[in-house]
């Protein structure tokens, strides 16, 4: 069978993706024992994965090698299965490649038979997958919300913050968001509920977030930089910082900490960052609760699609430019 694929022939610079990855053909070659082939109908588009075409060795997983086919999230029905637990027909969602087709370890690529049971399938790969849960989890156990809480997040637009913007008001908490535009802020002011949305690309971004009353209690951030300095000085006393990203600083090669890092002591603040390795084991249970809400109407995601493969980097670049709301995919027409 013969697969159309993204290869990483070199090390980005900026955004400069067409440079860097090239769209070739091969041999998809047989299934082997313990494998599954998925016929790619969604790419999950996900800012984590620039990371990943780095050179950096200390991330939280080793950087790919040139020369081989990009990686990233795909959804699709099972053509073949030597695994057990995977059928023909069964679509899954696994850590597969940026291409027609992708054959993979059922194991070591994180596979999972999907409920077929949902509205849209789309939403395995937003509020019931990986942007799901990390928006639960960075809310609730990471940040530690509570219930009359100030919650902030970054890149609030985008498909983990906006899901963690609507679970921090599920929680009990009110909700804050910073993004790019005022068409995005009026959105999510007018769409999701959130009290206020903040402008990055506006002025005095301080002093607006300094308006927030008693402070910001918890802080989901999704891009560091700049933006994680100012509101470090508007954090209140014993706040929390649960870093989700650094979008600010995946493409940036002169990388640093905030310039006021005395704030953390100063309001004693705790921050801590975390992965989607660190709940993968509770996937399930947080599924189920996401599915509940999602059926209840007071969790949803817009899809931005981008179709034909021959078109991933367009959307992918989206991610990095603030040209997207909601969940970016990339759809592959069969």
């Amino acid at each position: 069978m013969k697969t159309r694929y993204w290869r990483l022939d070199a090390r980005p610079q900026g955004n400069d993706f067409a440079s860097a990855l090239n769209l070739v053909e091969h041999d998809l070659g047989p299934c082997g024992d313990g494998e599954i082939v998925i016929d790619n109908r969604y790419l999950s588009m996900d800012a984590g994965t620039r990371m990943w075409m780095t050179d950096r060795t200390d991330g939280y997983q080793p950087p790919l090698e040139l020369g081989v086919p990009m990686s990233g999230l795909v959804m699709g029905p099972v053509l073949e299965s030597r695994a057990e637990g995977f059928q023909e027909g069964d679509w899954v969602r696994a850590f597969g490649t940026w291409a027609d087709f992708s054959r993979v370890d059922a194991v070591m690529s994180g596979a999972m038979v999907l409920d077929r049971d949902v509205g849209d399938m789309r939403d395995h790969l937003g509020p019931l997958g990986m942007n799901g849960w990390t928006a639960l989890w960075g809310v609730e156990t990471t940040g530690a919300a509570k219930p009359g809480e100030k919650v902030l997040v970054s890149a609030a637009a985008g498909s983990t913050g906006l899901l963690a913007c609507q679970i921090a008001q599920i929680l009990g908490a009110e909700a804050y968001g910073i993004a790019g535009g005022p068409e995005k802020c009026a959105l999510l002011q007018d769409q999701y509920g959130v009290t206020e949305a903040f402008d990055y690309r506006s002025d005095d971004l301080f002093g607006r977030l300094a308006t927030i009353e008693s402070g910001i209690d918890v802080y989901f951030d999704n891009v560091g930089g700049a933006i994680l300095e100012a509101v470090l000085d508007n954090m209140a006393l014993y706040g929390r910082v649960a870093v989700c990203g650094l979008i600010a600083e995946y493409t940036d090669p002169a990388r640093g900490g905030p310039a006021n890092f005395d704030q953390i002591l100063m309001k004693r603040l705790r921050v801590e960052g975390f992965f989607s390795p660190d709940f993968m084991a509770n996937g399930p249970k947080l599924t189920q609760r996401l599915k509940g809400w999602v059926t209840e109407g007071r969790l949803s995601l817009p899809y931005d699609v981008t179709p034909g493969l021959e078109n991933t980097l367009d959307a992918y670049a989206k991610l990095f430019t603030g040209g997207n709301v909601g969940k970016v995919l990339v759809e592959l027409e069969k």
